[in-house]
Order: C-alpha cells, then structure tokens, then sequence
C-alpha cells in the first residue's frame, strides 16, 4: 500500500434504515462503530443523505449546522436527539470550487444534518467533534452525473474528508409488510445483484440502474440508492470493496459498501 493510501479517508455507502435503529445499540451500529475505530480518524466528513434533494448541488456552509428530525409522529426521544458537530465553512468554499462544472452553491442555515446522516455518525463519531457538512443531490441530475459528482470529490479522500454516503440500496415503503422482516425474495434478489456488480467493479451496471432486473419495485424512486453512485464515483480503482450489514429486512436492504477499510 502507497503512503498515499494509508492515509486516504474511506468512503463508506451506510444502510442506515429506520431511525428507530438509531435509539439502541444494533449490529449495524456496532459495525460502523467497529470501522471507525479501525480507520484513521477522519479531518472532516462529507455526507451525502437520501434524505436531502433539491433543485441544485448545495453544500451546507454553516458553523453549526442543526441537527434536523425529518420524521413524523415518534416518540418524544427521538426528537431529543442532537448531534452537534461543528461545521467547516472553509472546507464548503473548496467544495463548492470544486463541483463548479457542477453549478454548485452554499446552502448558509437551511438545512443542517439530517437522520440520513447522524443516524450513523453518532454511532461512528458519538463524541461529535468532527466537523461535518452535507451535500444535496440535484433531483434534475441523472444517475450518470450523481456519479460523475462522486469522480469529482474523490480527492477530498487525499485532504483527510471522508465521504459518507447514507441510504438503503433497496427501499420500498410501499409494499404491504408482513409480520416480522423476512426479505422479500425480489428485494433479495436485487440486493445481491448489487453487492455482486460492486464486487466486480462494474460501475457502468451500477449508474444504469433503471436498467437493472427488478429495479422497479426495489426502488421505485432512486434516493435512496442514489448516495451509493457518489461513493462508487469516490473510490480509487485500485480499492477492494468491503460489503457488511448484509440483510434485507422486508423491503429495505441494510447492506453497507466501504472503500479504503483494512483488509
């Protein structure tokens, strides 16, 4: 491995689920945990949530970005949940140079972390002293340029930035569930046909997804597949893929893709 690669911050695409999954220690949590205590500590993290889409590429610049709890109707805990990480407003001017092909601009106090994001970085980061920014995805974008995005912030790595990607590669709240979360066998299906394209590197397959068996009902909309397109775009093509937290819980896939982790 160069010297260069030992200190490249990962890249790490998070099933993140429900944000019930958020209150109490869970093997998803345990791992990410795990993962941050085996990697360098990141300078500072860049997250990309299914949870914030917008008409623009926008990165949040503010000092203190607020802790945003974008659900309904949970119980009064939830809601009491805050992670304040500082923000890096220096750090959101050199994004924004850098996505300028991209017509990116600064997001100053609307938006802050959402679940997407501190949802996994409380369990990583519990101390929250590590500053943390959020880009949006454009919803007039197309999978091919979600990714081109990700080409495009791969050398934050070399700077220290991690790039965290947060979302569900399937998601579908549509389908009735049925008691318990025994997988549905298409949300099976398409779950490992994803973890064995990101095996192969076959990242033309990936950005072309409408295209992929299945496609339809494991994620009628793409948000939540989407942050997986940066974080493919991010990684190095020399890096091995660590796949983990593979389980299909109904509809909603909790498998987890890292870039950069030791082998």
């Amino acid at each position: 491995m160069s010297d260069r690669a030992a200190h490249r911050a990962i890249a790490l695409f998070a099933g993140h689920g429900s944000p019930r999954d958020s209150l109490t220690e869970t093997d998803y949590s345990r791992t990410w945990r795990a993962i941050a205590d085996a990697t360098p500590r990141p300078k500072a993290i860049l997250a990309i949530s299914a949870h914030w889409e917008c008409k623009g590429v926008l990165v949040t610049r503010s000092e203190r970005p607020r802790t945003i709890h974008d659900f309904y109707r949970f119980p009064q805990e939830f809601y009491d949940i805050e992670y304040p990480a500082p923000g890096d407003p220096e750090l959101a001017y050199a994004i924004e140079a850098r996505l300028e092909a991209f017509r990116a601009r600064a997001d100053l106090d609307s938006w802050g972390l959402d679940h997407g994001s501190w949802t996994v970085l409380r369990w990583m980061y519990p101390e929250a002293d590590i500053p943390v920014l959020q880009l949006s995805m454009d919803v007039r974008r197309s999978p091919a340029e979600h990714y081109a995005i990700g080409r495009a912030l791969a050398s934050l790595r070399d700077e220290g930035v991690m790039i965290l990607g947060s979302g569900n590669v399937v998601h579908n709240l549509r389908v009735e569930r049925p008691r318990g979360n025994e997988a549905f066998p298409w949300a099976q299906r398409f779950d490992d046909l994803v973890a064995e394209l990101v095996q192969k590197g076959n990242d033309e397959a990936l950005v072309a997804c409408d295209d992929l068996p299945e496609a339809d009902i494991a994620m009628p909309e793409k948000e939540h597949y989407l942050p997986l397109l940066y974080v493919l775009g991010a990684r190095d093509a020399t890096e091995r893929p660590a796949i983990f937290n593979r389980q299909v819980l109904a509809s909603v896939s909790m498998t987890c893709y890292g870039f950069g982790l030791p082998e």
